[in-house]
């Protein structure tokens, strides 16, 4: 089983700041959205607790290319990073569609479109249920979401992802959990 660690907590209103996670799965360890954040202790220090350096990540997963989630990929020096049609890893980039792609046994990739384009949704099979970390929902409780470029499609990824996971770890809010 993968382990799933949520390294900071999102939020919006005042301030803006991405829900940020920590995954290890073997040879495997993938931070997701390290996007603003109030500083950068927020994503380090926990990440630290969890015994990890930004040198032992080996890759970075963006739900979307929103600057709220990007900004701070940076602080990994050597890793790839994922997102809906590629991997980038130093000066390649080589092109995928993220639909299916299994970074490890228990890490996954879903193309989930409706906020923007270009959304994934990364599954991570956990013992406590697979988890779903995904900017499908803003937080715990969101119904519309005002910046959907595809409101349908949402919809739609919406009830495939409730349809597989049992926990969402949503885009700027702490993860809860579904009844799948």
């Amino acid at each position: 089983m993968a382990k799933l660690d949520v390294l900071f907590d999102g939020y919006g209103g005042g301030g803006v700041a991405s829900t940020v996670s920590l995954i290890r799965d073997g040879d495997l360890v993938a931070v997701v959205d390290p996007g603003m954040v109030p500083s950068r202790g927020a994503i380090l220090d926990p990440l630290a607790e969890h015994g990890v350096s930004p040198e032992d990540v080996t890759d970075v997963i963006i739900s979307h290319h929103h600057p709220d989630h990007t900004i701070n990929i940076a602080l990994f020096p050597d890793v790839r990073i994922h997102d809906h049609w590629a991997i980038y890893h130093h000066d390649q980039w080589t092109p995928r569609p993220a639909e299916g792609v299994q970074l490890s046994t228990g890490v996954r990739l879903l193309e989930t479109p409706g906020h923007t384009p270009q959304d994934i949704t990364t599954l991570v099979d956990t013992e406590n249920g697979v988890a779903a970390l995904t900017h499908l929902w803003v937080y715990e409780g969101a119904g519309e979401d005002r910046l959907a470029t595809d409101p349908d499609l949402l919809e739609k990824h919406r009830a495939r992802v409730l349809g597989l996971a049992t926990i969402i770890v949503p885009g700027h809010g702490p993860m809860y959990s579904v009844l799948a």
